[in-house]
């Protein structure tokens, strides 16, 4: 197991993991997961307002911070990859800066059009 961030464990492109994560990063981004949180806020109203059993009120309340949990991870997951996007940008930018003052071209310019269209690897 690595605690290093997808993105840094090499340029063989993404994987299992990385696909599920923009998956789920887009659906809950959705109107129809506004409208599942909505209701799901609603059921745990209605449980605790109906005077439904403790069991009931326990299980609405572990469901929310389930789903509690899950945003949080899916939200540091997209805050790290737009992290690295960005500092995969800034690197390649003052590469070719550099290579430009220096007068040469070639690596740093290429780089620097693939970080640029790093958006489009999804």
């Amino acid at each position: 197991m690595t605690f290093r961030h997808p993105a840094e464990r090499g340029e063989s492109g993404r994987g299992l993991f990385e696909h599920l994560a923009e998956r789920a990063s887009n659906f809950t981004s959705s109107p129809l997961f506004s409208v599942l949180c909505f209701l799901l806020v609603a059921a745990f109203v209605a449980t605790h307002v109906a005077g439904l059993s403790l069991s009931s009120q326990l299980f609405a309340g572990e469901l929310m911070t389930a789903v509690t949990l899950l945003l949080l991870a899916l939200l540091k997951n997209s805050e790290r990859r737009a992290e690295h996007a960005i500092q995969r940008k800034l690197d390649a930018i003052a590469a070719a800066l550099l290579e430009q003052h220096s007068g040469e071209s070639g690596r740093s310019t290429d780089a620097l059009k693939k970080a640029i269209r790093l958006e489009d690897e999804s």
